[in-house]
């Protein structure tokens, strides 16, 4: 059997990390993998392990002796899960090793928004508190959560985390899910549509998963309904927003801020708009 990792880079930089899968037999590794690379790499492989590398039909098709695909985080929007189910290709992925940590990652970014802390600081270093002569020094306006209310679209592990820690804010949550399942015990709490979160919410964010029906979900008619002064946050996916309308938000003023861990073409690119 020959097991195929196509982008090693992202988990590990190590060769010798990989080599106890040597026991499944022959062992390939690669730090990353274009498609065209990977439809050479992947064609006598009977698994493949990627991060964020392409699983393309075309990929699969060429891979006669494929029989699974293992990803090595959340999200499996690289890999033609078509494609691999028409050919009875299993694939598995990690739901639950980020849970806390993304959603840790997007309180930071919404923190950022709120208090600046990264400007002050470099504003401090730079001297400027020392030559305002204020005991109060600040650059831009603080906001304070409690009361506020977070709309989360996507309400899985990630989505759920975050709210119990917006709730722990003192905020308010509006919940997006398709199928709803159980409401969280805490209040104010309550399910909504896409269209009613980016309405009624002073931050919205977004954890759900890039599929066909959520690409560009962000685009300038929700854009143009939001709050004033409301921020959106993105740690899911680059392509749940339509950039060039999110960047024209921005300068417009219809936002007050965006957070993003995530872009459309990683890695960032010198002409993304935002």
């Amino acid at each position: 059997m020959k097991v195929v990792v196509l982008d090693a880079h992202p988990l590990s930089q190590e060769a010798s990390d990989w080599a106890p899968l040597r026991a499944l037999g022959e062992l390939e590794v690669y730090d990353h993998s274009s498609e065209e690379q990977a439809i050479t790499r992947a064609r006598e492989a009977a698994v493949l392990i990627i991060n964020r590398a392409p699983v393309t039909g075309r990929v699969i098709e060429q891979a006669p002796g494929l029989r699974f695909i293992a990803v090595g985080f959340t999200g499996y929007d690289r890999v033609d899960v078509g494609a691999a189910h028409r050919r009875g290709i299993v694939i598995a992925n990690v739901p639950t090793y980020g849970t806390d940590s993304v959603a840790q990652l997007t309180l930071a970014l919404l923190l950022e928004l709120c208090h600046h802390v990264g400007l002050h600081n470099e504003a401090v270093h730079a001297g400027e508190w020392a030559r305002s002569g204020a005991f109060s020094f600040w650059k831009a306006p603080l906001m304070e959560l409690a009361g506020k209310v977070v709309g989360i679209v996507g309400f899985g592990r990630i989505g759920r985390r975050f709210g119990e820690l917006a709730h722990a804010l003192g905020m308010s949550v509006l919940a997006v899910r398709p199928t709803r399942g159980e409401a969280p015990a805490y209040q104010p709490f309550a399910w909504a549509s896409v269209d009613e979160v980016f309405a009624r919410t002073d931050v919205i964010t977004l954890h759900c998963p890039l599929t066909p029906e959520t690409a560009g979900l962000v685009n300038r008619r929700r854009l143009e309904c939001v709050k004033p002064g409301a921020f959106l946050l993105n740690a899911a996916r680059g392509g749940l927003i339509v950039e060039v309308d999110l960047a024209d938000a921005l300068n417009e003023g219809r936002l007050a801020g965006a957070a993003v861990d995530v872009v459309s073409d990683e890695p960032i690119q010198q002409d993304n708009p935002c």
